[in-house]
């Protein structure tokens, strides 16, 4: 599978917006920097939230792929409770996405009560900046691919992993938990090729009232 999303990622960069990939990097590098140091004490107090909320690790850390199919570690504050990926059967019959290989529930039994505050306001992803820093996301692109959804890409679905995954994209601002699976990778796949500095902006700035007002956040 891999091999395959890094042919498909190598024949993405003959893209047009590939000529900009530098000044992407070093606009992401810039602005995850800048933003971690804004909000290291608010990071800090949200760290001691969750932490004693259940006495529990701060930070989740999940495989997901990334660009041309490589994995990547995505960090997010922990929201859910110790264990809840091997609880994920028990409670698969509560999914409300009804199509695709998305798994969704508004009220997840696994969700704590801090977690919910944070998924609502959509602080449990700040940890992600330092995937930024790090190269292995954006702060705009596809939303990161869980190992199990790839599996069941089509050829076309794997045209999202030709871009770096990011915090905030197209799905993203177009009502995240409240679009269907098909309408949510349109949407990453019209990214994908019509990708650029200008509309990167353009999601960056739809992307602070669509936290705001929380829209599809749950």
């Amino acid at each position: 599978m891999t091999g395959v999303c890094a042919e498909q990622g190598l024949a993405r960069e003959r893209h047009p917006a590939s000529r900009q990939a530098p000044v992407k990097r070093g606009v992401d590098l810039v602005l995850a920097v800048i933003l971690l140091l804004l909000l290291a004490p608010l990071m800090l107090v949200l760290a001691l939230v969750v932490r004693l909320s259940d006495g529990g690790p701060v930070l989740f850390r999940q495989v997901r792929i990334g660009q041309h199919g490589a994995p990547i570690t995505v960090l997010k504050f922990r929201t859910m409770m110790v264990g809840a990926e091997d609880a994920l059967v028990a409670v698969r019959h509560l999914d409300e996405t009804g199509d695709g290989p998305l798994f969704k529930v508004r009220d997840d039994p696994r969700v704590t009560r801090a977690g919910r505050f944070l998924r609502r306001t959509s602080l449990d992803e700040l940890p992600q900046l330092v995937n930024v820093v790090a190269g292995s996301m954006s702060m705009v692109g596809p939303r990161p691919a869980l190992v199990r959804e790839v599996m069941t890409y089509t050829e076309l679905e794997r045209q999202r992993l030709a871009v770096r995954p990011g915090i905030t994209g197209l799905w993203q601002v177009s009502g995240r938990s409240s679009l269907g699976w098909d309408d949510g990778v349109g949407l990453d796949l019209h990214y994908v090729e019509h990708r650029s500095l200008r509309l990167d902006l353009w999601i960056l700035l739809r992307t602070v009232p669509a936290v705001l007002l929380a829209r599809g956040a749950y």
